[in-house]
């Protein structure tokens, strides 16, 4: 297994391209399960005919074609790099085709499912964070990262990072100020409690950290209460597609979002039909 190099190029990632801790590790399941794959063969010696065998073994053993386009990804991100390092001479990934997936449309929540969800008997830990999921449209990474200092209560705001660590303004709505301002003294009293300090701000009972399982979990178990499959992206979604079917402009969604590709947010126009009929028919009606 070639992990001097492996572990050189996701030194890469992780310096020069800013990619988060959980993107960094998909790369190295990744690339090790195709390094596994060539056995005892050095990147130099690697051809397209065991590139090839790879991905049929992929497909034979039932991994979905998300999975598969991810991993080509991953390929051809790692054998660019080893050329442009002198690595290996030749890049055996070079014309390698990403497979066609369909594009699913993202599972959203009903206005009234969203409100029976914050008319559960929530906790101020637990109401933060649908306020901060829905109301703010965060990644459950990025909700659990957020430090102390990151919000600012008057201005109405807080700043997040997202992918590729790129940073984000976010308006806070009256509902998400509220929910922070009640559960403030909360995390104040756990913290003395168990006589700690943390720069993040989702602190629970027990005085740790909020972890992206907690996170998970709670949102779940809501769902059940809702009888739908619901995760903290799903509130994301929502955020989203609630703001279209509102009128809101698709490049400000996307900048609330924090898309690099206004591509990414136009899905959500495939389930905001009720903001694009308004659309047809007042471009009729003029």
């Amino acid at each position: 297994m070639n992990t001097q190099e492996l572990s050189e190029y996701l030194e890469f990632l992780e310096i020069e391209k800013g990619l988060a801790e959980n993107t960094l590790e998909a790369y190295r399941r990744d690339l090790s399960s195709f390094f596994d794959f060539c056995g005892e063969t050095g990147i130099d010696k690697i051809q397209r005919s065991q590139i090839n065998s790879y991905i049929r073994n992929l497909h034979e053993n039932h991994f979905s074609p998300t999975s598969i386009m991810r991993k080509i990804a991953s390929l051809r991100g790692f054998f660019k790099w080893a050329c442009i390092n002198n690595i290996t001479k030749t890049n055996p990934a070079l014309t390698l085709e990403q497979p066609k997936v369909p594009q699913k449309l993202p599972k959203v929540m009903t206005i009234e499912e969203v409100n029976s969800l914050l008319n559960q008997n929530l906790s101020k830990l637990q109401r933060v964070i649908v306020e901060l999921l829905y109301g703010c449209g965060l990644r459950v990474s990025e909700l659990v990262n957020l430090k102390i200092n990151d919000y600012d209560l008057n201005g109405k705001y807080l700043e997040c990072t997202g992918k590729g660590s790129k940073d984000r303004i976010v308006p806070l709505g009256k509902k998400a100020i509220k929910a922070i301002k009640d559960f403030l003294p909360e995390r104040d009293y756990n913290m003395q409690k168990y006589n700690i300090q943390s720069k993040f701000l989702l602190i629970n009972e027990h005085g740790k950290h909020v972890t992206r399982q907690e996170v998970y979990t709670f949102i779940h178990d809501q769902g059940k209460r809702l009888h739908k499959s619901i995760s903290p992206h799903t509130l994301r979604h929502t955020f989203a597609t609630h703001l279209l079917e509102n009128g809101a402009d698709l490049r400000v969604v996307q900048e609330l979002l924090g898309h690099s590709n206004v591509s990414t947010t136009q899905l959500y126009t495939h389930i905001s039909k009720k903001r694009l009929k308004e659309v047809y028919f007042a471009i009729n009606r003029s």
